[in-house]
């Protein structure tokens, strides 16, 4: 299967929800909503992805919010519960779309290093 995206902008960031497995093992998992106009004559498309665990929620959190755009990678998942099915969006990567990728610290950038030529 080729590698699924989708750029939009974050639109809602949802509550955090947490519990306990049956093995009795904490889990964190994190729904947000990223929306563009790709659809049909420009229509608003939603996509609903998930992120699963407290050290993904945390990232979500910490390099996201309402309004960037972004570059969501993904794969697509169902199970079966009780003779229905439920499909989930689960985010493995988020790109800010047009964010500059360096590793050049600001200090050099901007010319105030402390180099003597």
């Amino acid at each position: 299967m080729s590698e699924l995206k989708v750029k939009g902008s974050i639109k809602t960031m949802l509550p955090v929800e947490s519990g306990t497995s049956k093995a009795g093992k904490e889990w964190q998992k994190q729904t947000f909503i990223v929306s563009n106009n790709e659809g049909y004559e420009g229509k608003e498309q939603i996509y609903a992805f998930d992120v699963f665990g407290s050290e993904k929620v945390e990232n979500l959190n910490k390099f996201n919010n309402v309004g960037d755009v972004v570059e969501v990678s993904f794969n697509i998942s169902t199970n079966e519960w009780k003779d229905k099915y439920f499909t989930s969006l689960s985010a493995w990567r988020i790109e800010k779309v047009g964010a500059e990728k360096s590793d050049i610290p600001e200090e050099i950038k901007a010319g105030k290093d402390d180099l003597p030529f």
